[in-house]
């Protein structure tokens, strides 16, 4: 009995675990904020490299390169996908860190969730992320959960649709205007 009331009261000194998000600003044809939660305790090593990328502005002025109706709007090429670039780059490009080694889950690609992309080795992922517009159940255990919109999937519903070869988005895109971090 004394052990388990010292572990609460030890619970109860250290408060509660701060939940980290993410704010999106949205400009382009689709406007408005975007909330995520991000799942530190499921994809420990992706959400710290989003949040780092986030705290330093990478993320700010980064296109929706490929949106694929019914599918899922990607975003998140620090490297290739800032506004203003040569957009035909844009889907290839990473951060300059290494890249991160897959940390899935048993969490299921239902609408609202976000995901890492990745090339095709699970080990890939780097900066680029994706939300889906509809579940996408094949992508179960082949690409990392890294949390689910908690307001503005109405923003996310309308988001610049790609006309391009696999999605690919012509013309201006949508963009995350300024991504900040939330507790």
């Amino acid at each position: 009995m004394r052990n388990a009331a010292l572990a609460l009261a030890l619970t109860l000194a250290a408060g509660p675990a701060l939940a980290t998000g993410l704010k999106i600003e949205v400009a382009g044809e689709a406007q408005g904020t975007i909330t995520i939660d991000l799942f530190e305790d499921v994809a420990p090593g992706h959400v710290a490299r989003i949040t780092e990328l986030a705290e330093k502005g990478a993320y700010d002025n980064v296109a929706f390169h490929r949106v694929i109706e019914g599918f899922m709007a990607q975003t998140g090429d620090v490297q290739f996908g800032k506004m203003g670039g040569d957009m035909r780059l844009a889907g290839r490009g990473d951060s300059g860190m290494p890249d991160l080694k897959a940390e899935f889950s048993d969490i299921p690609f239902d609408r609202g969730i976000v995901g890492m992309g990745r090339k095709a080795d699970p080990d890939s992922a780097n900066a680029q992320f994706f939300i889906m517009f509809a579940p996408g159940y094949h992508l179960n255990g082949q690409y990392t959960v890294v949390g689910k919109v908690t307001s503005g999937m109405d923003v996310v519903d309308a988001i610049k649709r790609g006309t391009g070869a696999n999605g690919a988005v012509i013309g201006a895109p949508d963009y995350m205007a300024t991504v900040t971090v939330t507790d």
